[in-house]
């Protein structure tokens, strides 16, 4: 079994804090109920990209977990789920990336905003819509068109935040063959 590296344990909580701030407190309501514009989605895909899925689907399970005790009405775990599943597929990021060479490009923000939309079109159009009629048993109609706000809005402020977040830390990385004599 591989073990989490102190950096990885210290990412997921620090990503699951920062995710609880950004979603509890700087969330935009939508005319849709039940669902906000959230920005923390774009910071979730970015730490995803850096540490990996794992860390991706703990930070989206912990942060989206808090969120939802905090608001009192209880876990709503179709959509914690979802979060989750969201991390992990915007781990997968990591190998077609190369933010640890320090290199994001054009390039590297098509492949990350590509993965993070089909991410979002699959958690919001198909995981969390799905485990709400399993777990809970809720109507189709208001179940899509939360997913369809819920997927667009977070894939929009992913592109944003994230792609930001991205550009940031891969300009502070040192680049292959930069420190060369000439």
């Amino acid at each position: 079994m591989k073990k989490f590296s102190v950096k990885s344990i210290v990412a997921i909580g620090i990503g699951a804090a920062l995710f609880f701030v950004l979603g509890r407190f700087v969330a935009i309501p939508s005319p849709v109920p039940n669902t906000n514009i959230s920005v923390q989605y774009g910071l979730l895909a970015f730490l995803a990209v850096v540490y990996g899925p794992v860390v991706g689907g703990l930070v989206g399970l912990i942060g989206h977990a808090l969120i939802d005790f905090s608001y009192g009405w209880g876990i709503w775990w179709s959509w914690v789920i979802a979060s989750a599943v969201f991390g992990v597929l915007a781990g997968f990021a990591t190998k077609a990336l190369k933010l640890e060479e320090g290199e994001i490009g054009k390039t590297g923000l098509i492949k990350f905003n590509l993965i993070q939309v089909v991410s979002h079109l699959i958690c919001w159009g198909v995981v969390a819509p799905v485990l709400d009629i399993l777990i809970y048993n809720e109507p189709l109609d208001k179940l899509f068109a939360q997913g369809l706000v819920a997927g667009v809005s977070n894939a929009v402020t992913t592109a944003i935040v994230g792609s930001l977040l991205c550009v940031a830390y891969a300009a502070t990385k040192v680049k292959a063959g930069s420190l060369t004599k000439e």
